[in-house]
């Protein structure tokens, strides 16, 4: 902190919280960050230093991949002794996947990296950007003691902050973006900024900040649905180079009983490729053998995602396949929580 004051690193890396509208052309481009204050003078009111720094080039979300996950937790890593919090910007697409892999990729971390961003531009008259903006910030700027309130990696949109690797995109439309449907969310924005302290993630503040790099490992998304045949399921499990795959099941991890769907993921087991079992709910848990229709699957050593996310599940095993663990070993590690990312 300077002077008591804390000091807070916004990041744009792209996405329509960074755009303005030409009212000539009606296009939208992307403005200069640095000068962010004359776009919010709301800022100028804020009780912290903000700091500024974007990619050189600017991405859409849909561009999103592991390189610039890493490039963002550079950032971060590069800064993390002088600055108190960070706020990141990027697009809504795949912002719960980018802020899931920074909460894996960002070890020992013990000050707030808030993600944020919009569905209107900045310039917009209706802009949902402001409001985001400010808060994400002063989340970003809390402190008792002199001590960060959150110490974790945390998404804010529309008056909620929830715990980053828990949350989904549920609308394209809506303010109401993102949810968190099996985590309480770590906040809200009212007239009052409160804190849900019980569900706050308390770091170890003597460990030292190191980055999980190795995330470019071959996965796939298996998504079942009805009729699907049997040529599919084989060409995308038997394709070369295959290091994993999440296999988006129905209800608590129910899948067909066919005997070539089940021959076809014990094949790919007995080559030490881990499955993963994720709900294609938008809320609730895989509970294997719950139902005969899932006995198969635990019986073919298919691994329990519980309740993760299929962007937090994504997240998971590239960092796992990445650390090169033992696959004897794969299963108990997936099913252990690291991140508070499953229960």
């Amino acid at each position: 902190m300077k002077n008591n004051v804390p000091v807070i690193l916004l990041i744009y890396t792209g996405g329509t919280i960074g755009m303005v509208k030409d009212y000539k052309s009606n296009a939208l481009k992307p403005f200069d960050f640095e000068n962010i204050k004359v776009k919010i003078p709301e800022l100028k009111l804020l009780d912290c230093n903000i700091e500024t720094t974007a990619f050189e080039s600017p991405i859409d979300s849909s561009d999103m991949s592991p390189n610039y996950w890493v490039m963002i937790a550079e950032i971060i890593e590069n800064r993390y002794h002088d600055i108190d919090g960070f706020v990141v910007l990027t697009g809504t697409d795949t912002m719960s996947y980018t802020a899931s892999a920074l909460s894996f990729i960002l070890n020992n971390l013990s000050k707030p990296v808030i993600f944020t961003g919009s569905q209107l531009p900045i310039g917009d008259l209706r802009t949902d950007a402001k409001e985001n903006l400010i808060t994400a910030i002063q989340v970003a700027a809390t402190h008792e003691n002199q001590i960060p309130k959150i110490q974790e990696v945390g998404l804010y949109f529309e008056y909620k902050l929830y715990r980053a690797n828990r949350t989904t995109k549920i609308s394209s439309e809506q303010f109401e973006a993102f949810e968190s449907p099996n985590y309480p969310n770590l906040g809200e924005s009212g007239v009052h900024l409160n804190f849900n302290d019980q569900w706050l993630h308390k770091a170890d503040r003597n460990q030292t900040l190191s980055l999980e790099k190795d995330f470019n490992a071959n996965i796939v998304i298996l998504k079942l649905f009805p009729g699907i045949n049997r040529n599919t399921v084989e060409h995308i499990l038997e394709f070369p180079g295959l290091e994993g795959v999440i296999l988006e099941t129905y209800g608590a991890g129910n899948a067909p009983t066919d005997d070539w769907f089940s021959d076809a993921l014990k094949k790919t087991i007995d080559r030490k490729i881990p499955v993963i079992n994720v709900t294609q709910c938008i809320s609730g848990s895989v509970s294997m053998g719950h139902y005969e229709t899932s006995m198969h699957l635990k019986n073919a050593g298919v691994i329990s995602g519980k309740n993760i996310t299929t962007e937090s599940a994504i997240a998971k095993l590239k960092l796992l396949l990445g650390k090169k663990i033992p696959f004897q070993k794969f299963k108990s590690k997936f099913e252990t929580p690291i991140r508070g990312e499953m229960s």
